[in-house]
């Protein structure tokens, strides 16, 4: 499949994701490490709605006091909250926003099918109300479109509740290079060509550099000043904080997939 309209429109859905984790936790090996979910995609993408596979993934995880953090860019987390919450008075759960724009229009052309940035400055406030550890991700930050709104990005999403925060930068790896630079053609092309170049002036002259530590942050003088302006209104907003360590020593295996308990 293509990584443009192939990656937007045909969802692979594992329908036995909950008894297969339950079958996982109860591995003997298994000693309850945190498990982070969104680690790919969106755990609450639209289809969630009504396949429900993510809340039937948490309840095996409260079951199990197993941790896990969770990343969205979908308000659709608040369907959840009472399992949230539950994790949450355990500490073994953080939830964080990934904000990319204030722009509600930019928003709508650049990540359909999510919800609006309102909606998720809301979300991070309903979290902080019931208890649920909440953070915001600028994930990512575009260099030339979006870093302008580092600062007003933090300042909305202190004000919302959120106790800490990151960022990521822009990379574009193989195919997904040219889509994006398509994206730009079509909705914004008066800022195409600023855009790519200061993306390449970030990763060496290319569009992505891979090294670990450097793809997510990149390189050189406009990198280390995005790196400098997130510090610096990080900590104004009070944002620069760790967020809380989840107890990892609450875990017990969950009942088998068979039902079957177990004697110790």
């Amino acid at each position: 499949m293509s990584s443009g309209l192939d990656f937007e429109s045909k969802i692979l859905v594992k329908y036995d994701a909950a008894r297969l984790l339950r079958q996982e936790l109860n591995r003997p090996a298994w000693q309850g490490e945190t498990i982070a979910m969104s680690g790919v995609t969106d755990c609450y993408q639209p289809c969630e709605r009504r396949l429900r596979i993510t809340r039937s993934v948490l309840e095996v995880m409260l079951e199990a006091r197993q941790s896990t953090m969770i990343v969205s860019k979908n308000a659709l987390v608040l369907r959840d909250l009472d399992l949230l919450g539950d994790l949450a008075r355990q500490l073994l759960v953080h939830v964080t926003m990934s904000i990319t724009s204030l722009d509600a229009a930019l928003v709508r052309v650049m990540e359909p099918r999510t919800s609006t940035p309102a909606a998720r400055l809301r979300a991070i406030t309903a979290l902080r109300d019931a208890g649920v550890p909440a953070s915001v991700l600028l994930a990512p930050v575009i260099p030339g479109l979006t870093d302008h709104e580092l600062a007003a990005i933090l300042a909305a999403a202190a004000e919302a509740g959120a106790t800490s925060a990151a960022y990521s930068l822009l990379r574009l790896p193989e195919c997904v290079g040219p889509i994006f630079l398509d994206w730009l053609d079509r909705h914004r092309p008066l800022a195409r060509q600023r855009v790519e170049s200061l993306v390449r002036a970030t990763h060496g002259g290319a569009l992505n550099d891979s090294r670990f530590g450097c793809r997510m942050r990149g390189e050189a003088a406009y990198a280390d000043g995005i790196a400098a302006s997130f510090r610096l209104f990080a900590h104004k907003f009070a944002l620069d904080r760790d967020m809380p360590d989840l107890d990892v020593s609450l875990f017990r295996p969950p009942r088998a997939a068979d039902g079957q308990g177990h004697l110790f």
